[in-house]
């Protein structure tokens, strides 16, 4: 049975409104039940029986399965036409030239055909848009015949010119896929890895040389996976030459303007790259550097990137001692409707991290308490690391507001949700972080004795200032804090900045 349930939850509210829409414009009866369905299983309904019940007045199972088929066909079409819509205005333009081109090649208009498929080739050129010059010098090589002004030898020199470019896209995106296998894989095996050894190798195999004209995409391909290999193995410092070398080569790319979308994407990774070094100065100089970008070709891509522009910002501000900065971007991100969930869910989650250093912990209260879903729901919207920072949030503000009644069954249930998982990827030391918080606050009384504070010195072992992860360094500041009776706030600011 097709899980509908699964692909309904995927659609945000407004999408499911627009998709009611979509179901009442393509149906021609009025007693379809397509609709009715529907808002069944939006609203949570999950019983089989209770759903035929509501449909048919009895179990008519046959039936209902018929119109769950009907219904989920129907929402891969509205899925489809959503696509269709987003989809790069340049490539489907290009698509719609090539389709028109070879129809009026059947009708014999051989002028115009090769006149539209001219003016396609330029445009794509611009965009270095290789497998759709491909379908263009294809075209025009198999009508050749047909037109004595058409050169087919210089025709043939750019098809395999382009060729080569096409190939050598291709074998980096075969080095892209290979790369996050052996991440993932080394996530999975718990072992570090070296990322320039790894790139270096897969370069290597596949004869793949960055400094060649090669599209601004591809080498946004090769950033993206070095930071996916940073997030798997907590260490930003180590691929921060290969980032800036590599925006080195884009930096002055003669097609960067026409590749904006990738050229911005870039710019945030090395911008979140910098903060998580705690470099905050050049985090904030390529913030600049995005915003810049965003604001260019009439705001393009604005909307599409000023949530996540907006949400790095906050943090940076947070971390450079400017928390009522950070405060005042979160809250006023925090009302908007976005369709990056993730970075919404995030922004929510850091504006709950700027008011407990705020020591405003009832609003840090109010804040976090805007996540009513399940933590499963989280887990699969935001990831294991995002949830387990949640958890590990609401747990601190509790303690702060003194209900110390709900820190013991919250330590319980952190252990039993994330105790296996924390192990299996090697990071013990967040169960540390539970046990010292459990020792001071169910068995000493929060009472720090000068053998707790050697405990937690002793306990945390890391790499160097300049390496270790920012947000393993503020729950340990939190810890510190407390056991030396000093400001939250202060107590992370100096460790991070010493």
């Amino acid at each position: 049975m097709v899980n509908l349930n699964q692909l309904i939850t995927s659609l945000s509210k407004e999408e499911q409104n627009n998709f009611k829409t979509f179901l009442k414009k393509k149906n021609r009866r009025t007693d379809t039940k397509n609709l009715l369905l529907f808002r069944l299983l939006a609203g949570g309904e999950t019983n089989s029986n209770s759903i035929c019940i509501a449909l048919y007045a009895k179990n008519n199972k046959n039936a209902y399965h018929a119109l769950r088929k009907r219904l989920y066909d129907s929402l891969l079409d509205f899925v489809s036409s959503i696509s269709l819509t987003q989809e790069n205005d340049i490539e489907m333009l290009l698509i719609k030239n090539i389709v028109s081109a070879r129809n009026f090649f059947q009708r014999k208009q051989y002028e115009i055909a090769f006149h539209i498929l001219r003016k396609a080739e330029g445009l794509a050129q611009d965009h270095l848009l290789f497998p759709i010059l491909n379908e263009i010098y294809h075209t025009q090589i198999q009508y050749a015949h047909t037109s004595s002004k058409v050169d087919l030898n210089n025709i043939i020199i750019k098809f395999n010119k382009n060729q080569q470019y096409y190939l050598a896209e291709e074998r980096l995106n075969i080095v892209y896929a290979t790369i996050r296998e052996q991440i993932h894989l080394s996530v999975f095996q718990k072992k570090t890895i070296d990322f320039n050894a790894i790139i270096t190798s897969a370069l290597n195999k596949y004869q793949i040389d960055i400094n060649q004209s090669i599209s601004f995409k591809s080498l946004y391909q090769l950033i993206s996976i070095a930071s996916i290999s940073a997030f798997a193995n907590k260490d930003y410092y180590s691929i921060e030459s290969f980032l800036i070398n590599t925006y080195q080569k884009i930096e002055n790319h003669q097609h960067q303007q026409k590749q904006l979308y990738f050229h911005i994407q870039v710019l945030y990774l090395i911008a979140n790259m910098y903060f998580r070094n705690k470099k905050f100065e050049l985090a904030f100089e390529y913030l600049d550097k995005m915003k810049q970008e965003m604001l260019s070709n009439n705001k393009k891509h604005f909307s599409t990137f000023n949530l996540k522009h907006q949400n790095l910002l906050a943090l940076c501000f947070n971390y450079s001692n400017e928390n009522q900065k950070a405060i005042k971007i979160a809250e006023k991100k925090l009302l908007k409707k976005h369709q990056d969930l993730e970075t919404h869910l995030d922004i929510i989650l850091c504006l709950c991290m700027y008011h407990f250093h705020d020591k405003n912990y009832k609003q840090a209260l109010q804040t976090i308490n805007i996540f009513y879903h399940s933590d499963k729901w989280y887990q699969q919207k935001a990831g294991n690391e995002w949830l387990i920072k949640k958890n590990l949030i609401e747990l601190l503000i509790h303690i702060e507001l003194d209900n110390l009644n709900l820190v013991e069954s919250r330590i319980l249930s952190f252990k039993r949700k994330h105790g296996a998982y924390l192990k299996s990827i090697e990071q013990k030391r967040v169960l540390t972080f539970i046990s010292l918080i459990e020792e001071l606050y169910l068995k000493l009384n929060n009472k720090t004795t000068p053998i707790f504070l050697n405990k937690i010195e002793g306990s945390f072992n890391f790499i160097n200032n300049k390496q270790e992860d920012i947000f393993v360094m503020s729950f340990y500041a939190w810890l510190k804090a407390k056991a030396t009776n000093k400001d939250i706030y202060k107590t992370t600011i100096e460790i991070i900045t010493n």
